[in-house]
C-alpha cells in the first residue's frame, strides 16, 4: 500500500528538501521507518535513542491524531496521507504561544491571565451599561 508522507518545513533540510514522499507501508510505524531509512538524518529528529517517537512530534493519518488511534500501529491503506507536525514553542515573557496545527494553545502567565480576566469583566460591564 502506498501512502504519502508530508514532511514539514523545519524537517525538509534533513529529507533532501522534499515536501513529501511516497512509501509502501501497512502501518504508520512502517511508513516512518521507511521514511527514516530513505532519509537517515530525519531519524534523530523524529525518534529518541531508544526508538520511540519523540513527544513533541505529532503524527496524523488523514487528519486523525495517531495518539488517539493505535499510535505507531495505526493501520494505513492505499492513498492515505501521513502528516508529521512538530510542536513549536516560543514567544515573549508575557505570552508563550505553543503552535500545532491540530491544537494551537496560548499559554498565559497568571499576571497576564488576571489582567485579561479584569478586561473581560470591564467589557461585560460596559456591554450591560449600553444595553440598559
Amino acid at each position: 500500500m502506498s501512502v504519502k508522507v508530508i514532511i514539514p518545513t523545519p524537517l525538509r533540510p534533513y529529507a533532501g528538501k522534499r515536501d513529501s514522499t511516497e512509501v509502501k507501508a501497512g502501518t504508520v510505524g512502517e511508513a516512518l521507518g521507511r521514511l527514516t531509512t530513505e532519509f537517515g538524518d530525519l531519524r534523530k529528529h523524529l525518534f529518541t535513542e531508544d526508538g520511540k517517537l519523540r513527544s513533541f512530534v505529532n503524527v496524523y493519518v488523514n487528519d486523525e491524531d495517531i495518539r488517539y488511534l493505535a499510535k505507531e500501529n495505526t493501520p494505513t491503506k492505499d492513498g492515505d496521507t501521513i502528516s508529521i507536525v512538530p510542536s513549536i514553542a516560543g514567544g515573549s515573557s508575557f505570552f508563550t504561544i505553543v503552535v500545532s496545527t491540530a491544537s494551537p494553545q496560548l499559554v498565559i502567565p497568571s499576571v497576564a491571565r488576571n489582567l485579561l480576566f479584569a478586561l473581560c469583566l470591564l467589557d461585560l460591564h460596559l456591554l450591560a451599561f449600553f444595553c440598559i
